[in-house]
């Protein structure tokens, strides 16, 4: 019995010390253009969701905005449009239908599976920092220049962007 233990732990070993040695896969990174044709593309599909969803506010208030304080009820709605489209498909999918298109696709920094939290940081908090300021939008060009392709986003949800 003690043999068939031995082999056993050997055999496990050798599975470990394999998996250790074992070259880290090789990604290609997708660059600034082609997540930007990703991203236009996906803002076109957003405003055509909003189109249909919101359009039926066209007609209450006789056509005019039905207005919260700052914001308008239907500005409200689009943004939640906007952000949960990024967060399902990229949680769901790992890519968004743009990205899907142009065959690129989101992964973790250390390849395992993308997190809520990840998807959080990364959809949420870092398209709302590109959002909120106009001037914050030109940071998006951190992902032409920076070795692995990642924008602030990426860096926040500790991500990357991949051709698959």
């Amino acid at each position: 019995m003690d043999s068939k233990y031995e082999d056993h732990e050997e055999e496990q070993e050798m599975i470990l010390s394999e998996e250790l040695n074992s070259p880290k896969k090789e990604y290609r990174y997708a660059g600034f253009w082609m997540r930007y044709w990703a991203y236009l593309i996906d803002v076109i599909i957003i405003f055509s969701i909003n189109g249909i969803l919101l359009s039926p506010l066209l007609f209450v208030n006789k056509g005019l905005p039905l207005e919260i304080g700052f914001w308008t009820v239907n500005g409200i709605l689009a943004g939640i449009v906007y952000y949960v489209y990024f967060l399902f498909m990229t949680k769901t999918f790992q890519q968004t239908l743009g990205k899907m298109v142009l065959g690129i696709k989101v992964i973790k920094e250390n390849e395992d599976a993308l997190l809520w939290s990840d998807i959080l940081f990364r959809e949420v908090v870092g398209r709302f920092i590109y959002n909120v300021i106009f001037i914050t939008k030109f940071l998006y060009l951190v992902i032409a220049f920076s070795n692995e392709k990642q924008g602030i986003h990426d860096m926040i949800g500790n991500t990357r962007v991949v051709h698959i």
